[in-house]
């Protein structure tokens, strides 16, 4: 089922995953029910679970930048979807698109990378280069 028309991840987001893959081994499996499930109840159902946060105080007014601080890390047991794990990611609601900007675990880094966001979405409006693929 094609939930999205497009999602693309930049190669920051790719180079993110495959270095939390290493230490997070269901991490792929984790994703792909992240994309699924919390996009599909926020982007298309309407249904905020209170897991997805708008990040308004970047000064970009399209697209929508968004953090996910719901998401459910198998390999981080007992701490089910405050695992600690982050997506941020940019919601192109016009053409029906995601894109993925950056994944990072909190322990390891406390805010997302605001100069990454600003550098792919303040001049144009549309960062990614790839479709996406299983990063990994």
């Amino acid at each position: 089922m094609k939930i999205f028309e497009e999602i693309v991840s930049l190669p920051e987001f790719d180079r993110d995953f495959k270095k939390l893959l290493k230490k997070f081994k269901t991490l792929k499996e984790d994703f792909e029910i992240f994309k699924n499930t919390q996009l599909n109840l926020y982007h298309k159902l309407r249904i905020d679970n209170k897991g997805i946060f708008s990040i308004s105080d970047l000064g970009i007014n399209a697209p929508k930048i968004y953090k996910a601080k719901k998401f459910a890390c198998r390999s981080l047991k007992s701490r089910g979807v405050a695992s600690g794990i982050r997506v941020i990611y940019a919601h192109l609601e016009d053409q029906d698109k995601i894109e993925f900007i950056e994944i990072y675990f909190k322990g390891d880094k406390e805010n997302e990378d605001s100069e990454r966001i600003l550098r792919h979405y303040r001049q144009k409006g549309s960062g990614a280069q790839k479709i996406y693929s299983d990063p990994g």
